[in-house]
Parts: structure tokens; C-alpha cells; sequence
């Protein structure tokens, strides 16, 4: 960017002056520099700029809109743009209507420009992109047909989708750093737990490679969402610490949504409900609907991890109300589980049925585990029994060790219920142990009051590192693990210098003096 801006400046003929400051402009918008984007483009116009050059710059000032708000001010912008780029250059053309998608995705429920259905229309209006696809041209016909067909129609052209962007990775890895910010989305639409680990992994490396500052903070926050699910709950702090420092850095909107997901699940206070109010909040102020979903759901989880079924049940069911790319399966789950445990089972059946529909059209492990855990929820007898132990056995089978836990849980206190105090409690006693060692405590005290409740005496233990920092935690944890200096600085993406000074730290910290006992000292503390 910096050496784009400087050919600007050198050049002396007006025409080359203005294509260098839109390419510098760009450039810069990529770096994470939005005002020295706009300062160019503003150069820029004062150039003679040919048709498809003012397309471009119509496009990258779209673009900045969204990149500093998320909100339903770009979709607009970006529909002209690709209008006018469809007459120039059918790729682009295409490109700035998938961006249209997106930000309509974004703006959610307080989209105010005509709606998503109206902007998958005129994406699915759009001319044919360049043979053979690209792969956000496969992307952009299955959010077209998601929108414009629903669900079931698009779980198939969603999922093709997503294998386009993992299959030749090294041809396509800017590709995926990209158009990270939707393929996130439609993986978690999917419940593709194997297309989310490998979308983000790649994103974040490909991302701190080219020193893209527009992109990583969403990698990392994105990839922080993928460690919360696994319960990695350290890592995932690490990721969302380095997100918001950034972000703060580039003067981009904030990217709450992998932090917010995190005080949720760790739900060691119904105060947390209070926090995430307050960025969903300040979220719609800005116009970015989307947020106030994901906030009902978030307190869903929460008030479900305490036992507040009543309270878990009215926000999930606000949550609900919109079909949120990536969210409303999500949500549809935590409202049968509300409902089932809070005697509201009619409101629950309603909610089994939708999520039937969507889980059975994705056919991922995790969306047919999900399934059959929720169906159990509502079941009786030996049917009930097989539909938990299916839902644990899919689970396993998945990178989602929260959604695994959670299952070992509901089977345990149905086991309770039933009467069969034994087989309860080593349910209980596997999820109470999976749900502490993740951090959750919330719904790992749950299981300790169930454990309880069948004779067992449970000593509540809560997690306190306060003497580490995120990265140091996770980086004892990994060593702990037996990983070499380098392996846990490939798997951080930090130097093994770096991490021979951090476990110097924690060494001291800990008072321990070999790896061999960091294992020991993390799980003292």
C-alpha cells in the first residue's frame, strides 16, 4: 500500500496518477488503513478515470462503509456498483453482488434497503462469472438460492460452496483469506465443523503472512469462535485479545461476537447477560441487526448454563424470530432445550420441528447429533435413551467438545430422572469433568448440582489462572501437552523464541521448573 501510494505521488500524468491512487487506495483498505483509503480515492477522482475504473472506486468506497459500520448503508452502494459493474466486467460485477449479500446479511433484521430476498434476487439477476467458477461464484449462487429458496433448497448449493474454497488451497488461499467473513457463516449454517477449523486455520495464516490487517482481527475472531465450540477456551482468549487489539489499531467496528460468545459459555455470573446486552446494544445502534439475534441467542446459552429455563426460553425465542445466516440453528437448539426443561413443551415441539427440517437438510455429525440431542430432550423411555446415546456418539465424532459435554449432561439428568442413580452419575461425572477442564462453569456447576442430587459428594472447584495471561495459558497448556517450542509456535503463528520467553514466565509464575509439571501445576490452579 505504501509503495502503491508513493507511485501515485511520483506520477505525473494525470490518468496514470489516478489508476496508481485507486490501486494504492485498495491496497490500503486491505492493510487495514480505511482513512488513508478514502484520502486516495479522493485522489483518485481528480484523475480521469476510465468507466471501469470508476466502477472500482464506487465499489472500494462500498466497501469502507461496511468495513467501519456492518450495517445496511452499504447495501445499496453495492448493488449500484455491481449494476454498473455488470455492463464492464461480469467477475467483478458478481464479486461486489456476493459483498451486497453479505452486508445484507449483516444489517439483519434492521435492514431497511429492501431485504435480503429482495439482494438475492438481483444476485441471482447477475450474468454468469468466468468458466470454470471461482469458487465465490459457487458461493454467491448458493447464498442466492439460500435466501431466495430457503434452507432446504440451499443446504446442498451451501455446502458446495464450501468445498470449492477447501479444495486446492494453495491455488486459492486469497480467495479463502477473502471471503472468510461469509464462508465463517454458511460453515456454521451447515454445522461443517471440518470446513470451519480448516477455513479459519488457513485465514489466519495466509492473513499474517501478507500482513492483511483488514482481514486478521475477523480470522482471529473467527478462529476464536471455532476454539470456544471445541473447548479450547484458552486459545480462544489468546485469539480474541490480539482481535480486539487490532481492530482498535485500524479504527474498524468492533468484533464482539467471538468475545461475547466466550463470557457466555464461561457463565460464571448472570451479570454477563448485562454485558452482552450492552454490545448488542451499541451493535444496533449502528444498524447491525444480525448483532441482536446472536445476543438473544448468547443469553439463551447462558441463562441455560444456569438453569434459568424461563429466562433462557424468551431469548431464544427472540432469537428465533429471524432467519440469521449462521444463527438460527444455533438458536432453534437452545430453544428446545429451554423448553423441554421449563415445561413449556409445546413451544419446544414447534421449535424440534424447524430444526428437524434444517439439521436433516445439512446431514453434518454435528447438525444430526444436535438433532438427535434435542429430540431426546422431548422423548420418553427406550426411545429417548437411544436418541441420547446417538447424539453422543455424533458428537464425538465432531470437533465441538462443548456441544459433546452438553449431551453427556442433558443424558445424565434424564438417567437422574429416571431414577437410575448409577448410570447417572457417570454421565454426570463425565460431563462435570469435560465442562470444568473447558472452563464452562456455568453448566459444569449444572452437572455438579446433579451429581448431588444422586448421593455423590462433588467439591465445586472453579478455574483460577489470574497469575497467567491468555497466551501464556495456552502456551503451558500445549506444552504440557508434550509439544516442541516450534510446534506450539507453528500452531500460534509466533516465533519458538517467542515461546521459550513466555514459558520462562510461566515457569516462574507456576513455580515449576521442567514441562513435565506443567501439567500438574495448570490443573492445581
Amino acid at each position: 500500500a505504501a509503495f502503491l501510494r508513493r507511485a501515485a505521488e511520483l506520477t505525473p500524468d494525470p490518468a496514470g496518477r489516478g489508476a496508481r491512487a485507486l490501486a494504492a487506495a485498495r491496497a490500503s483498505l486491505e492493510a487495514g488503513a480505511p482513512d488513508a483509503a478514502l484520502e486516495l480515492l479522493a485522489a483518485a477522482k481528480i484523475g480521469p478515470l476510465n468507466d471501469l475504473q470508476r466502477a472500482q472506486l464506487a465499489r472500494t468506497c462500498s466497501q469502507i462503509v461496511f468495513a467501519r459500520m456492518r450495517n445496511s448503508d452499504a447495501v445499496p452502494l453495492l448493488l449500484r456498483a455491481a449494476d454498473r459493474l455488470e455492463r464492464l466486467d461480469a467477475g467483478q460485477a458478481r464479486e461486489a453482488y456476493l459483498e451486497a449479500l453479505g452486508a445484507a446479511v449483516f444489517a439483519g433484521r434492521l435492514d431497511e434497503q429492501g431485504g435480503l430476498r429482495d439482494v438475492a434476487d438481483a444476485a441471482r439477476a447477475a450474468p454468469p462469472g468466468p468458466q470454470p467458477p471461482r469458487p465465490m461464484d459457487v458461493l454467491l449462487d448458493g447464498l442466492a438460492t439460500r435466501f431466495g429458496e430457503g434452507y432446504v433448497t440451499g443446504a446442498a448449493p451451501l455446502r458446495r460452496a464450501l468445498q470449492a474454497f477447501r479444495q486446492d488451497a494453495g491455488r486459492h488461499e486469497d480467495d479463502n483469506m477473502r471471503w472468510l467473513w461469509l464462508t465463517w457463516l454458511v460453515a456454521g449454517d451447515v454445522w461443517d465443523d471440518e470446513a470451519w477449523h480448516e477455513l479459519t486455520t488457513r485465514a489466519v495464516r495466509r492473513a499474517r503472512d501478507t500482513g492483511a490487517l483488514n482481514v486478521l482481527p475477523l480470522a482471529l475472531a473467527y478462529r476464536a469462535v471455532v476454539h470456544v465450540h471445541a473447548g479450547e477456551f484458552a486459545e480462544a482468549s489468546a485469539l480474541i485479545e490480539e482481535s480486539d487489539a487490532i481492530t482498535k489499531a485500524t479504527g474498524n467496528a468492533p468484533l464482539r461476537y467471538g468475545s461475547l460468545l466466550f463470557v457466555a459459555w464461561r457463565g460464571e455470573s448472570a451479570e454477563v447477560s448485562a454485558v452482552i446486552q450492552a454490545d448488542v446494544d451499541e451493535a444496533a445502534v449502528r444498524g447491525e441487526g444480525r448483532a441482536i439475534g446472536l445476543g438473544d441467542y448468547l443469553i439463551a446459552v447462558l441463562y441455560n448454563g444456569l438453569g434459568r429455563y424461563d429466562v433462557a426460553l424468551a431469548s431464544a425465542e427472540r432469537a428465533c424470530e429471524h432467519d440469521d445466516l449462521g444463527g438460527l440453528g444455533f438458536s432453534l437448539a437452545e430453544l428446545v432445550e429451554a423448553g423441554a426443561l421449563g415445561d413449556a413443551h409445546e413451544v419446544a415441539a414447534t421449535a424440534l420441528r424447524r430444526l428437524d427440517e434444517r439439521a436433516t437438510a445439512s446431514g453434518t455429525e454435528w447438525a444430526l447429533g444436535i438433532l438427535a440431542r434435542s429430540r431426546a430432550l422431548l422423548s420418553e423411555g427406550r426411545a429417548a435413551e437411544e436418541l441420547y446415546r446417538e447424539a453422543i456418539e455424533r458428537l464425538a465424532r465432531t470437533r465441538v467438545g462443548v456441544h459433546l459435554a452438553r449431551a453427556d449432561l442433558v443424558y445424565g439428568e434424564w438417567l437422574r430422572r429416571e431414577n437410575r442413580r448409577l448410570d447417572a452419575r457417570e454421565q454426570l461425572r463425565t460431563a462435570y469433568e469435560m465442562l470444568h477442564r473447558f472452563g464452562a462453569e456455568a453448566f459444569a456447576e449444572r452437572a455438579r448440582r446433579e451429581l448431588l442430587a444422586t448421593g455423590e459428594s462433588v467439591r465445586r472447584r472453579m478455574v483460577t489462572r489470574e497469575g497467567l495471561t491468555a497466551q501464556e495459558a495456552q502456551i503451558a497448556r500445549l506444552a504440557g501437552d508434550g509439544l516442541t517450542n516450534s510446534e506450539i509456535g507453528a500452531e500460534l503463528f509466533i516465533s519458538p523464541r517467542t515461546v521459550e520467553w513466555h514459558l520462562h514466565k510461566v515457569f516462574t509464575k507456576l513455580a515449576v521448573n521442567s514441562r513435565s509439571q506443567l501439567r500438574g501445576a495448570l490443573a492445581d490452579t
